[in-house]
């Protein structure tokens, strides 16, 4: 069609009276911007886009690519302007034309102005345009970019050489490297792509095919029109693919493409994609919109996936799974991502965000939703983890969706934090915005929100969004007028207070008779006070889980009238307000009182903490004991605790007290919780008390000791997933933790393993446990354990075997190894999106070797990831392992000289995070007794 639109153009120029003027083309400063244009960092709407035809023919050979288009448009105020988005793109010098619609009259800008820091192209007409319809065509060239953005190449083996693919990735704004456009969601269209390729290449895009043609060794290949829909949507993919394909019960036709020779690993997407398509449809209200849905495995991808309409792109672990060499762990991070990305085909590319401001709509929602017809439980659930709750229940998902909540709060306890509807200027802000904040705190608060109006109304309060707000776009407060308006509840005076403020509260309980009084503040990793206030909708049950008590907190106080209470308190506390040391023991419970509990946040279902007094803490530990709570309640008492220590508000003996209560846990979603709060109390104590480091890591491997032999090494025949999963993390905890029976045997069982990569002793669950045991003893003078994974990096092609290397190439102790490891992360036989997995295995004793070759090498690492988010992790990676001030004002003195304002957030959350582990080892060195309580719990 694009084709045939700049034929016409042609004739027109040929046959009509032409208005022409010389064309200048400049480059021009943004500080000049404000003359043409109000500097606003959002295009004005004087001129609207309705309709693309895009004509692309991709040169992967010569890593380039030619393009012309004919858009369609509404100028629907006086303006001799029209102002679009480009970026390192070169349009053609007299080739950008305008026209009525119906008017044979060509227009010719008397200039094009670029600028190139704002991405902006101004072609200026030298009298207002008429207001109505009108044709804007142009031709273009850009390059196939190697920084996984826009249109970029990647690049794979095939018949023993290296071949290149086109693919694209615009998400937030990066289709404006590939066409001139009005590169912002608000913006929707109508886009028809003809692209023009050898004809041994496959061409996907977000349509099927209408038309084929081929001439010589190249074909013309047209695809139908999209429906309306936001640039950073569009998507095309160039490249040799085979492929298998499945149908809905809704007859929706859905593939799966992967390299040659690999369809089989893409079976299990296949299936999950053609399961959760018609539950989203029957959820939502609302089909499946499009006549196909195609799935493919990336070879280079900066994220782990891509919801393009109609043709979701897949870094190739997040879609691909091997039943020989794959874990459970990838087998289930494949059915989340899948049912993640599939979810947007409804909330965010049918209904979406009218400006980034509002991502955690798109993410948040992506993340979430329920179904109470389909789940009879208490508490709400989330999208993408209820369609595999719902087709692989003896997974659990929702107890492991405790774990989303943790990491939110992680990040949303720092004052560097950010609202969840975060104001955002320029478009390249956005990046640092893909976090734990839009993700995982967007898809708690709607659990917490759908839990307080209850499933039914909350599912026809989303059902009534999508319908109005089909193929538009749409705000936070659209969304909350929608659900007031089918509840009848004061949603916006509950949701503003969580999505326009950052941080989040931590409630303290404490019983008075028969009142519990509730007070709120903010919750900072600092310990400091904090100025936020929220409405929380609270949750509470007392000694069983039949009955629960829900009320809405609109104050700083509050009290719950509870008959009966008074009984819990009947208890001895003793002396627990010094230090831990002396906190109530289970046996000093009388086992009367060992049912007598009372729990806030109810299977952790709200966005808050809780700190409980003396006696209510107590009587929950036994509860824990007793085996009387529900999973998520002990993960939550746990995080809690761990969270209050590290704001210094609670004795650090405290927390190792409740520690020893779950030595017996057996829950897979707590004991990986357990295993994450083990690793940061082990850093704080070696950091704070290097002499205390072998007691802490005895402690903590006696701890899981006991699951772990449950488990053992080898696979039993008909065992759950969650044991298989749970086998892993549990060996290599106790790798990690020195236990030396585990070391020893991962180490034999690894030797077995170079001699024979097909044998039955260690499987995929536990590799990771026996490469990181090998590389223990690793060193300068014998890298023997260091070459043999190399080599089997080198010689395996599958991608989950590469990545469960790479994080274990820097565990040795040896620094100087583990800066070789980092050398290896940046040479070509790591794909670049892999390279920041060899940071996340950086052992302890190799962070300063860590943090020195980063400042040696950052304008290589700069030049290559600058453009992406994955810039943001090298920084994290390496620089979180600190505990110091002095490191802190190190890594802000180097990052304010050599940064970036696109890296500014993060930089300012890693000081943050650095300078919080320098003040809870502070705390901890000042703890009496905690030295003396360790050692006592590590010989127990």
């Amino acid at each position: 069609m694009a084709a045939r639109v700049a034929a016409a153009a042609a004739i027109v120029l040929a046959s009509s009276f032409i208005i022409r003027r010389q064309l200048n083309r400049k480059t021009k400063s943004s500080k000049n911007l404000s003359k043409t244009y109000n500097g606003s960092p959002r295009l004005p709407r004087t001129v609207l886009p309705r309709r693309y035809n895009i004509e692309l023919t991709p040169d992967l050979d010569a890593r380039a690519f030619q393009g012309k288009q004919a858009i369609t448009l509404d100028i629907v105020e006086p303006t001799a302007n029209i102002i679009l988005n480009a970026a390192d793109l070169t349009i053609k010098k007299d080739t950008v034309w305008l026209r009525g619609k119906d008017s044979r009259q060509i227009l010719w800008p008397v200039s094009q102005e670029l600028y190139e820091e704002e991405e902006l192209v101004i072609l200026k007409f030298d009298q207002p345009l008429p207001i109505g319809e009108a044709i804007l065509g142009m031709e273009f060239n850009g390059t196939l970019n190697d920084q996984m953005k826009g249109f970029y190449r990647s690049s794979y083996e095939a018949g023993g050489e290296r071949r290149n693919m086109a693919v694209t990735q615009f998400e937030p704004a990066d289709a404006r490297r590939c066409f001139p456009c009005w590169d912002e969601p608000n913006f929707k269209a109508v886009f028809k792509l003809t692209v023009h390729v050898h004809v041994d290449r496959v061409v996907l895009s977000n349509m099927p095919i209408v038309d084929e043609q081929a001439i010589g060794k190249i074909k013309t290949i047209h695809f139908e029109d999209s429906p309306l829909m936001s640039t950073y949507l569009v998507a095309l993919v160039v490249g040799e693919f085979d492929y298998i394909e499945g149908i809905t019960k809704e007859g929706n036709k859905v593939r799966v493409y992967t390299a040659h020779g690999k369809t089989e690993q893409g079976r299990f997407a296949l299936e999950v994609a053609t399961r959760v398509l018609p539950f989203y449809a029957e959820y939502f209200g609302t089909t499946y919109p499009l006549p196909k849905l195609d799935m493919v495995a990336v070879p280079d991808f900066a994220a782990g996936a891509m919801e393009n309409y109609g043709l979701v792109t897949y870094r190739d672990t997040q879609l691909l799974f091997d039943e020989k060499n794959s874990a459970a762990a990838n087998k289930q991070r494949v059915a989340i991502v899948v049912a993640h990305e599939l979810a947007h085909q409804w909330f965010g590319n049918l209904v979406t965000m009218e400006w980034w401001t509002h991502l955690w709509l798109n993410e948040g929602f992506a993340t979430w939703v329920c179904s109470s017809e389909s789940f009879q439980k208490y508490f709400i659930k989330q999208v993408s983890y209820l369609a595999v709750e719902h087709h692989f229940p003896e997974w659990k998902i929702w107890t492991q969706f405790s774990d989303l909540t943790v990491d939110a709060f992680r990040l949303d306890g720092l004052v560097q934090s950010h609202p969840i509807e975060v104001e955002v200027g320029h478009v390249r802000e956005v990046d640092e915005i893909f976090d734990a904040i839009s993700y995982e705190k967007g898809a708690t608060i709607i659990r917490m929100l759908q839990n307080y109006l209850g499933p039914q109304k909350f599912q026809k309060g989303l059902v009534s969004y999508i319908k109005r707000y089909a193929y538009k776009n749409a705000t936070t407060e659209d969304l909350w007028n929608v659900l007031s308006e089918e509840s009848g509840e004061p949603v916006r005076e509950l949701m503003n207070s969580w999505t326009k403020q950052k941080g989040y509260p931590v409630v303290f309980v404490k019983a008075k008779g028969d009142v519990l009084e509730l007070e709120q503040t903010q919750y900072l990793t600092s310990g400091l006070p904090g100025p936020g206030e929220w409405v929380i909708p609270l949750t509470l049950c007392r000694t069983t889980y039949t009955r629960i008590t829900s009320a809405l907190m609109r104050a700083k106080s509050h009290q719950v009238m509870k008959p009966g209470l008074d009984k819990l308190f009947e208890v001895e506390s003793g002396e627990t307000g010094g230090h831990a040391i002396n906190a109530l023991k289970a046996e000093d419970i009388s086992q009367e009182h060992r049912n007598d509990w009372l729990k806030l946040n109810v299977g952790q279902t709200g966005f808050y903490r809780v700190q409980y007094d003396e006696e209510l803490a107590a009587s929950l530990r036994s509860a824990i004991l007793a085996g009387a709570l529900e999973a998520t309640d002990r993960l939550g008492v746990l995080d809690d605790t761990y969270a209050l220590c590290k704001a210094c508000k609670q004795p650090f003996a405290i927390l190792l007290s409740l520690m020893e209560v779950y030595r017996c846990e057996t829950d897979y979603t707590v004991l990986t919780n357990l295993i994450g709060v083990a690793y940061g109390v082990f850093q704080a104590i070696a950091d704070a008390r290097p002499d205390a480091a072998k007691d802490a890591k005895r402690f903590i491997a006696s701890l899981l000791q006991h699951p772990a032999k449950r488990l053992g090494w080898d696979v039993v025949a008909g065992e759950s997933h969650l044991d298989s999963m749970l086998r892993g993390e549990l060996l290599t905890g106790l790798v990690d933790f020195n236990d030396e029976e585990t070391i020893m045997e991962a180490k034999r069982r690894f030797d077995i393993f170079l001699k024979d990569r097909s044998t039955s002793v260690l499987p995929p669950d536990t590799r990771k446990a026996a490469f990181k045991a090998a590389m223990l003893d690793a060193n300068g003078s014998d890298k023997s354990s260091y070459q043999a994974l190399l080599k089997i990096y080198r010689e395996t092609d599958l991608s989950h075997e590469k990545v469960r290397i790479l994080v274990s190439l820097a565990a040795s102790t040896d620094p100087n190894l583990v800066r070789e490891a980092l050398d290896f992360s940046l040479s070509s036989e790591v794909r670049s999106h892999d390279a920041v997995y060899v940071l996340n295995g950086i052992s302890r004793e190799g962070r300063e070797a860590a943090w020195i070759w980063l400042k040696e090498n950052w304008n290589k690492i700069w030049n290559i990831w600058s453009k992406g988010f994955l810039i943001t992790r090298f920084v994290t990676s390496v620089a979180l392992k600190f505990s110091s001030d002095e490191k802190a004002d190190e890594i802000n003195e180097f990052f304010t000289s050599n940064g970036n304002p696109a890296i500014e957030r993060t930089v300012s959350q890693t000081v943050e995070h650095v300078r919080l582990n320098s003040q809870l080892v502070r705390y901890i060195r000042e703890e009496e007794g905690l030295q003396e309580f360790l050692k006592q719990l590590a010989t127990k």
